[in-house]
Parts: C-alpha cells; structure tokens; sequence
C-alpha cells in the first residue's frame, strides 16, 4: 500500500448507502495500493465545493465526488486549478458527466474507475451571471449551463416523481416545458463577433452535450476541445419541433462518427437549431429567466458570460472502446 497516495470522498449522504460505498471503498484502496480515504459529508450551505479545497489541503491526490450533478459540479469546482485529480461516482438522477465521459453509473464499477483507472485532462467552463437585482456571481461548470427547456423542466420536475421513478419524472416534467413558443428575446455574442439579435424558445452553451436517455443536443462538443458551443432553439410552433426532435435523434444515432459523417455529409442548416462554436460566449436577456447549470437550478439570471479553459480538470477515467460518444475525450474528432 502507497500511503502517500490519498483520496478523499466528498459524498452528499441523502444520495448514498454509506455502508455500500465504504465497503467498496476499503476493497479498492487495498486492491489499488492507496492509503486510507478522508471521508467528508457535504451540506445544503456547502455541496462540494469548500469540501474539495479543504481535501486537497489535507494531501488529497484525489478528491471523488459521490452524489448528484451539483456534487459533481461543485466539487470541480474545488479541485479546479489544484493539483489534484477527480474521481465521479455518479449518484443522481442525471449523472451528466459520467454520462458524457462514458464512466459507470453502477456504484461498484465507478470505484474501481475511480482508484483503479487512468488518467484524462478535460475542459472546465466558468459562467459569470448577472442577477435581476444586478448583482454578479461566477460558477465553474463541466456539461451545460442554460435558460428555457432545460431550466424550465427542472423547475416543472415533481421532485417526489424523481425519487420513484427516476430519470422518467424528466419526461413528465419535458411536456410541460416545450410550450410558450419562442419567447425569449435574446443578444447573442461569440468570442469577437459583433452581437445579434434572436426571439428563441431555449438557449444554452456547453461543453459537453450529451443528455441523459442517448440525447446529443451539442453534437459538436467534446469535453478536451478547448471549446464551447452554443444552440438557439428556435422552434416557432409544432413543425419546428418536429425539426428539433429529428435532428436531434439524428445525432444520437449516428453518434457523429467519421463513418456517419461520410455517409450523411455534414448537417444540413435548420432554422429550429442554431448552433456556434467559441470560447467566450454571452446572451443578454430582455427579463429575468431560471438558469440552469450542470441540471442544477442556479436562480435567475438577466445575462450570462461564457468561457473555457483548457485542461483545466484532471478526472479518472477508463480504458475507451475504439469509439465513443460525442463527450467523450476519447471520441473520434476527424472530419471536424
């Protein structure tokens, strides 16, 4: 056993079996060769992100997030610009980044990722938001932050739905949040363009853009590019969400592969999706929206800032099949 190397657990305890995960937890660190873990619990003042700094303080090498998209989230957060890798051990009803990196969603599997995997560098995005009252606020995050459809359905998910039935209370929660048409009066900006004007639905940025049930909404993105891309849902009435939901089945399908692009050729334009890549993006709105970072509700915002660092995050990750889906580090980038 190399006791110098140290995880830490930074677990929200309404989300795990802690009995389950400390077992599997002892059983890696001796199959593995790690010391003993640091174990600290999260709380509603402070999910994640005070627990990692306070881990890698304590000579965490790895700092494992067990919990929801906000313990993920926030505990990148914490690690990010420490020396110190992320392990995911995805305990929610989205897992997003597990998701995107292709990591395991069972408990066991994860933790042999975690302590027994490699290691990948991938990108961490920060948002600087302005709040109805004008005040400013900035959160790192490592999927997608946005307002409309994706707010909108966590605001409408019946939170005792979730508990039962999981990811399928999103469904319920998606039918009441395609309507409205396209609401929102939007300024748009990417990296030195001048800014434009739109009337959209649902605008979000990402760094990854898988969702869960195989959805690809940014099928450009890739968590290692150094780069985020931006969708305008502009769907106008029922003929345009018919457009959005073929394209976007279209890319989960296909999985943007080499092959596949070769075989369709590039996407052909549709005013329902708009898509831009970039790496410092910014939509102004004309009112108040709830925004939504990594699944999470983030309050309400009036603008939000976009930007992307390189590399930024070390996350423990698995061996790749020879192909993979479109966040992973892995995926296969030709034809880009």
């Amino acid at each position: 056993m190399d006791s110098s190397r140290r995880a830490a657990i930074v677990y929200n305890p309404t989300k795990v079996d802690l009995d389950t995960l400390r077992s599997a937890i002892s059983s890696a660190e001796e199959t593995h060769g790690w010391g003993p873990s640091l174990w600290i619990e999260t709380t509603e003042e402070d999910p994640g992100t005070g627990q990692a700094l306070q881990a890698v303080e304590r000579g965490a090498s790895m700092v494992v997030a067990c919990g929801g998209d906000g313990t993920v989230r926030c505990v990148a957060q914490g690690v990010h610009g420490l020396d110190a890798a992320m392990g995911v051990i995805p305990q929610g009803t989205g897992n997003l980044l597990a998701r995107n990196l292709h990591l395991p969603l069972d408990m066991e599997e994860a933790v042999e990722v975690a302590f027994g995997g490699t290691e990948e560098s991938i990108d961490i995005a920060t948002v600087d938001v302005i709040r109805p009252d004008g005040s400013r606020e900035s959160a790192d995050f490592v999927v997608m932050a946005g307002v409309g459809i994706d707010a909108q359905m966590i605001v409408n998910t019946d939170e005792d739905l979730k508990k039962k039935a999981g990811i399928l209370a999103y469904v319920q929660a998606l039918g009441r949040s395609v309507g409205g048409g396209d609401r929102l009066r939007v300024r748009y900006r990417v990296d030195q363009d001048r800014p434009r004007r739109a009337r959209v639905h649902s605008a979000m940025i990402g760094n990854c853009g898988e969702l869960p049930g195989g959805i690809v909404l940014l099928p450009d993105s890739r968590a290692d590019d150094g780069r985020l891309e931006m969708v305008l849902l502009r769907p106008g009435g029922l003929l345009g969400w018919l457009q959005i939901v073929g394209r976007v089945a279209q890319h989960a399908v296909l999985r943007r592969s080499d092959v596949a692009r070769k075989i369709t050729g590039p996407d052909k334009p549709i005013r329902a999706l708009h898509y831009l890549i970039g790496q410092d993006m910014e939509i102004q709105l004309t009112h108040a929206e709830p925004f939504e970072l990594d699944g999470d509700l983030f309050g309400e915002v009036r603008a939000f800032r976009c930007t992307i660092e390189r590399s930024a995050l070390r996350v423990r990750t698995t061996t790749p099949p020879p192909e993979q889906a479109p966040g992973s580090p892995h995926a296969d980038r030709a034809g880009r």
